[in-house]
């Protein structure tokens, strides 16, 4: 039966692609029915109120779109925020009754969004033209709902394509322009499904030549091309022209022989030629870097329908075809690429090409040392140096880079026109959903002791074993557990789960870059794999640490998965489990070496086996682009002073949607480090972690635009994130400090410095530059209260000490204060300062010195003040950086507290403790470098804390009006070359 209601909507949302609009008028008009039953609004509430599937679906499709909007000419309102679905409605014309029933249906996502820093560019890519010749991304996104991607994810990744697109320039515009960006995902987190909704767009917009670069192997290369042809590409454009019933003309045609070829490679239908499209010629396939040919050569001429106008004009752009390459970042391959387009002539200006660079730090960022550099002229490293010529040969090519980690690529001179710095946007994709990230494996913001933490309220204690001293090395353990989460998944499909997710089970052992090391370590490997898994002994040993470990941590983590009562329910899958495990004679695959024969191992080709159960062994290779599918244990010893190569190394970052539960890491808390000393990998990550996590805090900060105007550009970035991290020290490498950052305003939000003195005597220099404002110890204890918030349906109480003092006093003690190296203090001082009236007016701040809980206290007194509660903090590894100073809990009751006095002058809680619109708030702390509860007390003798250990460290947060009418949060000088610093 035909249902006349789904279709009219189908139809008028259609109709409305690219804003709301009046639903009831268009309805009429495309009605199917005589007496617009079809039309009839109450009948649509009542169907949605029934939870009509097909309704929902398609209403979900466009109520994403227009909430995800990030520039919108029909609303000014922030985009997936209440206000702009009220636009939505009201543009609809649908009364409050229906409008909530649909917010009940398809309530608005308000995860995070992408984070823009961007110079203004030209508005070019309009919702009308994107939707004008849209061929490849509708395809996509069909592919991408088979595959069962939700309508909200599939609404974000085309927001977050689209952004990056409309950044390019032109196609079509006569004068060539190239512009630079950079877009920052997380590790394993989906940045290919990006770029390859960036590449739809661009080439339906009318990019002709789009060549990824795509790693430094061939495996690395082919998985990408793979992802490109199966899911962009397509198989009329793979086949090109012949019969897929015709073996014969099946010969040299890839993926033959792929498990997933033709079922799961998206089809247009035809030729997408044929169909008033373009089609797509690829000049790599899967086995096969670019080569060097004639046929490559002739392939790069596109040849034009006008000849007198140029290819980039519309009458000739839009009727060819459109060539694709994925490339390795390969010194001799690039070069074949670079000659043969310098054969080709004149038309290379007239093409408007797409760069894409995957993992965009690795290899692309010149290493050279610019001191030995001629003067005048930039020496290149082999990679960065043919890259830079791509772009030269292509005046109208556009590079984008991607990667998760940035810092390096933010790095890059921007004063160096021919160089890859991303001039003109920068773009943070957010955590997608699902994915398992830092947050998972770190307990970043709880305020539980370590010794109350349980699997339930810790990510440490769920996923994270430890290796020290005192456990051995927990090899055996790290395989049992591996086992037993193989066993568990095949419970789970016997129990109904879909086997998809399943399909391939992997653990990664990472310990060294020594191809040496990865042979005798396999060898151990097997050993233990023939002499531990062969008798009764194993199965006690496997159910001890199935009910010590996988047991609670499933029964508290498994979110309605199956989950086995007893080892003995289990032990059936165990044995199956082992089975696939070592398959082919050998429980281990070791990837490694320098030649692409050392990975081209058919039980480690994740495309065409059916199932890859094995646990892998390497090095570098294993760490860096190349996607380790069903990783569920890692067991990780490897050392590295590098942040970003830490960084890249967390494979165990990713989706594992069906098995979150069973993640592992087997990670090295005391790994011989230097001479004497030990390295705690797991700290040593959650650094690095927190400093990405920092640097796209900062962005997202700043990025509001103001007056229609960006008060952070790329070219900013670098000296706001190393003012925040203190990551860089000047040097000649470092020209592109050409901005110095002078001020930031933090109105409502907390300035918490990180980086105190380490010298004993500034310590103790800074404790007497706080002694007059320390009488606070001596006040009465009191309960401060956080009421239910959105991290927590409960109160929650502190004890803390308070007194309110003057403006001018708190400024005279921040003033003296010194920090450790350069003074990343002074942007936020000079905002202060100006609190004065200048900026705006704070009359006085409340000083809350925060308890800790009275059984773990320590009180002494300082310098001869009344005893107080001493905070234990630890530096970060390396660094003179606290990883945090206030209390989670402490800061929010601080900005909740602040917020409430700014939006009413009559509030009770903030009245009680004095706060008024222009009080702000500081969270004083005397800290103790140390992690444990004896290190706090080694500090005290008697009573009396040693002023030269205790570190007075703070958080202030700032009235939510401290600031002026211009509402800009960053002011930056310009800094001229040989002429010194300018306003």
């Amino acid at each position: 039966m035909t249902d006349h209601l789904l279709n009219l909507h189908t139809d008028v949302l259609a109709a409305m692609r690219r804003a709301p609009k009046g639903f009831s008028r268009i309805a009429a008009g495309l009605s199917e029915t005589d007496d617009g039953h079809d039309a009839d609004l109450d009948v649509f509430r009542a169907r949605l109120a029934a939870n009509d599937p097909g309704l929902i679906t398609v209403w979900s499709r466009s109520l994403a779109q227009w909430d995800a909007a990030l520039t919108a000419d029909w609303s000014s309102t922030p985009p997936c925020s209440d206000a702009r679905r009220a636009d939505v409605y009201a543009l609809l014309r649908f009364d409050d009754d229906l409008s909530k029933a649909l917010d009940a249906a398809v309530p608005v996502d308000k995860g995070p969004q992408p984070v823009v820093i961007s110079e203004s560019n030209q508005a070019w890519y309009t919702r009308d033209k994107a939707l004008a010749r849209a061929f490849y991304w509708p395809a996509y996104e069909d592919l991408l709902r088979g595959k069962g991607w939700s309508e909200t994810a599939i609404t974000s990744l085309s927001e977050a394509a689209h952004n990056v697109v409309e950044r390019l320039a032109d196609p079509a515009r006569p004068e060539a322009y190239a512009a630079r960006g950079l877009v920052v995902g997380y590790v394993q987190s989906g940045k290919t499904a990006n770029f390859t909704g960036v590449i739809a767009k661009a080439m339906d917009a009318g990019y002709r030549l789009v060549i990824v670069l795509g790693g430094t192997l061939n495996l690395l290369r082919g998985q990408t091309q793979r992802r490109l042809d199966m899911e962009l590409i397509g198989q009329e454009n793979i086949l090109r022209g012949a019969d897929p019933d015709d073996i014969d003309a099946l010969i040299g045609v890839d993926y033959q022989d792929d498990e997933d070829w033709p079922a799961k490679f998206v089809s247009h239908g035809g030729r997408p030629s044929h169909r008033g499209a373009f089609d797509i010629e690829r000049l790599t396939t899967k086995d096969k870097d670019y080569q060097s040919l004639e046929r490559g050569i002739r392939a790069l001429d596109i040849e034009k329908v006008e000849k007198a106008l140029p290819l980039h004009d519309p009458a000739n752009l839009h009727h060819a075809a459109a060539r694709v390459m994925v490339v390795k970042k390969n010194k001799s391959v690039l070069t074949k690429l670079v000659n043969d387009l310098k054969k080709i002539g004149p038309i290379l200006g007239e093409v408007p090409a797409l760069i894409i660079d995957d993992e965009s730090d690795q290899a692309s960022v010149n290493t050279t040392n610019p001191a030995a550099w001629e003067e005048g002229k930039a020496n290149r490293s082999a990679i960065n140096g043919l890259v830079c010529e791509l772009l030269r040969l292509m005046p109208r090519a556009q590079y984008i880079g991607y990667t998760a980690t940035p810092f390096a690529n933010v790095f890059v001179d921007p004063d160096d026109s021919a160089d890859l710095f991303p001039r003109d946007f920068l773009i943070s994709l957010p955590r997608p959903a699902g994915y398992m990230g830092v947050e998972d494996f770190h307990d970043l913001h709880s305020d539980l002791p370590a010794s109350e933490r349980t699997v339930t309220t810790s990510q440490e204690a769920a996923h994270v074993r430890g290796i020290g001293e005192g456990t051995g090395d927990r090899l055996l353990e790290a395989m049992d557990a591996f086992v037993l989460a193989g066993a568990l998944k095949l419970y789970r499909v016997a129990n109904g789960v879909p086997e998809g997710a399943f399909r391939h089970h992997t653990m990664l052992v990472h310990e060294s870059v020594r191809v040496a090391d990865h042979a005798v370590l396999a060898d151990r490997i097997r050993a233990l794999w023939d002499s531990s898994y062969m008798s009764t002994e194993s199965h006690l040993r496997l159910a001890a640490l199935f009910e010590a470990d996988h047991a609670p941590v499933c029964g508290a983590r498994a979110d309605g998965l199956p989950v086995p009562g007893s080892y003995e329910e289990l032990r059936p899958h165990v044995s199956r489990a082992r089975q696939l495990i070592a398959s082919g004679g050998s429980p281990v695959l070791v990837v490694n070496g320098a030649n692409e024969k050392d990975y081209a191992q058919p039980g480690l080709d994740f495309d065409r086996t059916p199932n890859v159960w094995k646990i892998l062994v390497g090095g570098t290779k294993l760490s860096r682009g190349f996607t380790v599918e069903g990783l569920t244990v890692t067991y990780y010893r490897r050392k590295t002073q590098q942040a970003d190569t830490l960084m890249q190394m967390g494979r165990w970052f990713g989706f594992r949607a069906g098995y979150r539960d069973l993640v592992r890491l087997y990670i090295g808390r005391e790994e011989p480090f230097g001479k004497d000393k030990t390295l705690d990998l797991y700290e040593a990550f959650e650094a690095i972690c927190q400093d990405e996590e920092a640097f796209r805090s900062e962005l997202a900060q700043y990025a509001e635009m103001i007056d229609g105007e960006p008060q952070l550009t790329p070219r900013k970035v670098l000296p706001l994130v190393s003012q925040h991290l203190g990551l860089v020290k000047p040097t000649a490498r470092n020209k592109m400090f050409n901005a110095e950052l002078t001020e930031i305003r933090s109105p409502g939000r907390p300035i918490e410095p990180a980086a105190y003195p380490r010298d004993a005597a500034v310590i103790e220099a800074n404790v007497k530059r706080w002694l007059p404002l320390l009488d606070v110890f001596g006040h009465a204890a009191q309960t401060l209260e956080l009421p239910p918030d959105e991290t927590s349906p409960l109160t929650r109480r502190f004890e803390a000490r308070t007194s309110l003092i003057p403006h001018a006093s708190l400024v005279a003690v921040l003033r003296q204060l010194e920090w450790e190296g350069d003074n990343h203090f002074a942007p936020h001082l000079n905002y202060l300062s100006k609190l004065d009236g200048e900026l705006a007016k704070v009359d006085d701040w409340l000083l809350v010195a925060p308890q800790t809980t009275s059984n773990r206290r320590v009180e002494a007194s300082l310098l001869g003040s009344a005893p107080t509660s001493l905070v234990r903090r630890k530096r970060q590894l390396d660094k003179a950086a606290f990883g945090r100073i206030s209390g989670m809990e402490h800061r929010r009751w601080a900005e909740s507290l602040i917020k409430e006095a700014g939006e009413d002058v009559n509030s009770a809680r903030a009245g009680v403790m004095g706060v008024g619109p222009r009080t702000g708030i500081v969270l004083l702390y005397p800290v103790v470098d140390t992690s444990n509860d004896s290190g706090l007390l080694s500090a005290v003798t008697d009573g009396t804390a040693d002023p030269k250990q205790v570190i007075m460290a703070f958080t202030v947060v700032s009235p939510t009006a401290a600031n002026d009418s211009s509402n800009r949060l960053l002011r930056f000088r310009a800094m001229r070359s040989g002429s010194g610093p300018s306003e």
